[in-house]
């Protein structure tokens, strides 16, 4: 692999997220999609299918939560400094419906030590939020290239 530039933070976050990528079954699983990733933020997007539906017939609330939750590990990870979740919670104000594309959109709100907060919306394609998420992350020491699966 090609040494990164340490200046670059760019392309330290889009290597991070290759990295990340690669290893995340979770989010290929639910068809969610990086779309955009820089530091300290990152886009998602997922199209909603009926497996995704609970039993009202709109997309489930652990679905849009999972979504937001891969937004936020990808911005929390751009740095290439291994972290994860410490905490996190989700206020559903929509229901997604079945062949809706979703976009999750993560943002940095503070980053301080060990300790970074993230927010997270997620809106359907015409710009309606769905849901807002807030995560708290904690470094745990690392590197996000080059580490393997645990």
């Amino acid at each position: 692999m090609n040494k990164l530039d340490a200046s670059d933070p760019q392309a330290i976050a889009r290597a991070s997220a290759d990295a990340m990528y690669a290893r995340d079954q979770a989010s290929k699983a639910m068809g969610a999609v990086l779309t955009d990733i820089g530091p300290g933020c990152a886009t998602m997007t997922m199209t909603v299918r009926r497996d995704m539906l609970n039993g009202y017939g709109t997309c489930h609330g652990g679905t849009l939560f999972a979504l937001a939750d891969s937004a936020f590990a990808f911005a929390c990870n751009s740095r290439n400094e291994a972290a994860v979740a410490a905490g996190c919670s989700i206020e559903f104000l929509r229901a997604g419906r079945e062949g809706q594309q979703l976009t999750a959109t993560a943002v940095e709100r503070a980053r301080s030590g060990k300790s970074g907060v993230y927010d997270v919306a997620v809106t359907d394609e015409a710009g309606e939020v769905l849901a807002l998420f807030r995560g708290k992350s904690l470094k745990i020491g690392g590197t996000v290239i080059g580490t393997e699966q645990a």
